[in-house]
């Protein structure tokens, strides 16, 4: 295991800011923190160690790129360095198994998702029921390499592997009254451990605009680095929506609703005032108890700028052309 490069007094975050959601909903606080991060973080806690492995998705169409062989045009492609296939597997917020994000990839371990089915209902012509080999046979996997900012302040660069959420949408016909896409996580104690604890509102829930929905970059992932999702990581079937705060990925998915109002969200549920029904990424606008102007990137020394809509702005800003971005946040 690599060991952490030395990091300058200047980088650390005071332990005041790095103190994690769980304390802080302990405390009456209600908030996600800037968690300690990055190298910080790793000085701190060790990664997590332990083999993971699944299977190898068949039928995988790498990455679309540009003419200059870098950033495709369309955004399925960030040129950077991707972190490392141990830090995205062992390093998750997932608190339906545990709020330590080292501890998380051992708590799954065994997760079965055998059987998994996602109910698609609400606001559409066609209603039904996917078990899940038939939702992924929709559409051959495709491999979209995102950048993935978490709201606690840091980042990582993911490779991903899964299809546009539109494909799922339109074979299910969404109603003229649609306005709305609603997720939801499983909620099952036996299996999911970390949802015995009352840290948040289970089971977890979020949304999307329609708009936000059919947009080509918003992923239904199956998987990551060519192979099948991991149980820490959302498996078997999760959200990715690249220029949002990394919490309106929701994991583990079971019910997908079309719907005509603005639906409840978790983490805005929890802490109105800190997390936004919107969550786009944005360095103006900070959160009340730290700055968002910069992050820090998993396995990367020092910290960067934060990029409006996480470097999307050319493909997603006209979504939000007549919004007050401080206000709907």
């Amino acid at each position: 295991m690599k060991t952490p490069d030395k990091i300058s007094p200047g980088e650390v975050t005071p332990p005041s800011v790095y103190l994690n959601r769980r304390k802080f909903l302990e405390a009456g606080i209600l908030a996600a923190s800037a968690v300690a991060t990055g190298l910080v973080y790793r000085q701190l806690n060790h990664p997590g160690a332990g083999k993971v492995r699944t299977a190898k998705l068949a039928n995988l169409t790498p990455a679309a790129t540009g003419t200059d062989g870098t950033n495709a045009p369309n955004g399925f492609h960030a040129d950077e360095p991707a972190t490392s296939f141990e830090n995205i597997t062992h390093y998750n917020n997932f608190y339906e198994f545990s709020t330590d994000k080292e501890a998380v990839a051992s708590a799954a371990a065994n997760f079965d998702t055998k059987g998994w089915q996602v109910s698609v209902e609400g606001l559409v012509q066609k209603p039904k029921v996917f078990g899940i080999d038939e939702l992924l046979k929709l559409s051959p996997p495709e491999e979209r390499i995102y950048r993935m900012r978490c709201v606690e302040g840091w980042s990582m660069v993911i490779p991903w592997a899964g299809f546009s959420l539109s494909k799922l949408l339109e074979a299910v016909q969404p109603l003229d009254t649609a306005k709305y896409v609603a997720f939801e996580t499983l909620l099952d104690t036996s299996r999911m451990p970390g949802q015995r604890d009352n840290v948040l509102n289970w089971p977890y829930v979020e949304g999307l605009r329609l708009d936000e929905a059919m947009h080509p970059l918003t992923l239904l992932a199956s998987g990551i680095y060519g192979n099948a999702l991991p149980p820490q990581d959302g498996a078997p079937i999760r959200l990715v929506v690249p220029w949002k705060y990394g919490f309106k990925g929701i994991k583990s998915i079971v019910k997908i609703k079309l719907v005509a109002a603005q639906p409840r969200t978790t983490w805005n549920e929890a802490a109105p005032n800190e997390y936004g029904f919107y969550a786009n990424v944005n360095p103006e606008v900070d959160h009340p108890r730290w700055s968002q102007a910069t992050e820090q990137r998993i396995g990367a020394s020092g910290r960067r700028p934060t990029l409006p809509f996480n470097g999307y702005a050319d493909q997603v800003e006209h979504l939000y052309a007549d919004m007050d971005l401080r206000k709907n946040f």
